[in-house]
């Protein structure tokens, strides 16, 4: 695996949050839900995105923007309107005011908004929850990123936008795997710019020496790698791969490795049924003291507290439950439904 691969493969989707909004002027959405990132592909018509530091966007059909929470920003048809409707974390959506919503309402499955047939539709795709081994990926990237439909060709967006009103079984994993490919599409496309400056470990995956040795260290981690092991497989002396290594990613190989193991570690103490002896063979550290040493001391919480924050703010992956029968269809779950966003009385169903 080499490590744009290995970064790459942190943000996966599981239950994230996707909806079609179909909108028609005046019309107005503040987002505050903190979410860590966030995708909006604009399927028909247009919007401007105003982040909260920084001037207005305007997006067209095809174009699709990137936001990096956790600060809030705000999708309009026009900047002199004011915000009717204001999403917090959850998904919640209210009045500005914090009561119920009339001016928008539910239009059927994963579909929300002020009118059925709305000039713009835009798909949202938010991460709830963010691998830890992405974090070097979510600091390379501006709070606003916007690719124009002309700058790449993707068929995704279109295949997310048929996808998203379907209620087909195993239906949320499509969706999730889709959003994860058009997360990856578009940063592919983004980094590969001339005139975006790439971050280090990007720029590093194409030299023959660190790129080696990173994509050694991604494969397997557990392994009890020495930096005079590293350099033999890059075919260099070790005073030359350490200090290569140093000046391309920014800090020494083990220290690289280190932070790396320990990301690992943060995310696999997500899953319920995992014990901190377990995630510390995974990770390669020889017990679960080990891994706790090294844990509190870099991150400056031990691996039990660091479960215990992630379980209270929802991060912790709950087992598999299924749900009770209601004897009426399910249009998808908690994620992938738009309960969050209640309904007003005489408002459509799908």
């Amino acid at each position: 695996m080499d490590v744009v691969a290995g970064l790459l493969n942190g943000p996966r989707a599981q239950g994230a949050f996707l909806l079609r909004s179909s909108l028609t002027p005046p019309w107005s959405l503040r987002v505050q839900d903190e979410a860590p990132l966030t995708l909006v592909a604009i399927v028909r018509g247009e919007a401007l995105v105003l982040p909260a530091s920084g001037n207005a966007t305007a997006l067209h059909r095809g174009d699709v923007a990137l936001l990096r929470g956790p600060d809030p920003y705000t999708f309009a048809n026009d900047l002199a309107t004011a915000p009717q409707a204001v999403i917090h974390p959850g998904q919640r959506c209210t009045t500005p005011e914090g009561g119920e919503l009339s001016e928008m309402r539910d239009l059927g499955i994963r579909t929300w908004g002020n009118n059925p047939a709305g000039s713009t539709v835009m798909i949202t795709g938010t991460y709830q929850v963010l691998s830890e081994i992405c974090r070097p990926l979510l600091d390379a990237l501006p709070t606003l990123v916007v690719l124009r439909s002309d700058d790449w060709d993707t068929p995704v967006v279109q295949l997310l936008a048929d996808e998203v009103v379907r209620d087909d079984p195993g239906q949320e994993a499509v969706l999730d795997r889709l959003l994860d490919l058009l997360l990856i599409t578009f940063l592919r496309t983004w980094f590969s710019r001339p005139d975006v400056k790439q971050p280090a470990w990007y720029r590093a995956h194409s030299d023959p020496v660190v790129g080696r040795a990173l994509r050694l260290l991604h494969d397997d981690p557990a392994h009890p790698w020495t930096v005079a092991e590293l350099a033999a497989a890059a075919n260099v002396s070790r005073a030359a791969l350490a200090r290569r290594f140093t000046e391309l990613i920014g800090e020494p190989p083990m220290a690289y490795l280190t932070s790396w193991r320990l990301a690992l570690a943060a995310d696999l103490l997500r899953e319920p049924d995992t014990t901190i002896g377990a995630v510390a063979e995974q990770v390669g550290y020889a017990s679960s003291f080990a891994l706790s040493t090294a844990f509190k001391r870099v991150r400056g919480i031990s691996p039990r507290e660091h479960r215990s924050l992630a379980t209270r703010h929802g991060f912790v992956r709950q087992p598999h439950q299924e749900p009770e029968s209601t004897g009426q269809a399910d249009h998808g779950d908690r994620a992938q439904s738009t309960a969050a966003y209640p309904p007003v009385a005489g408002a459509a169903h799908g």
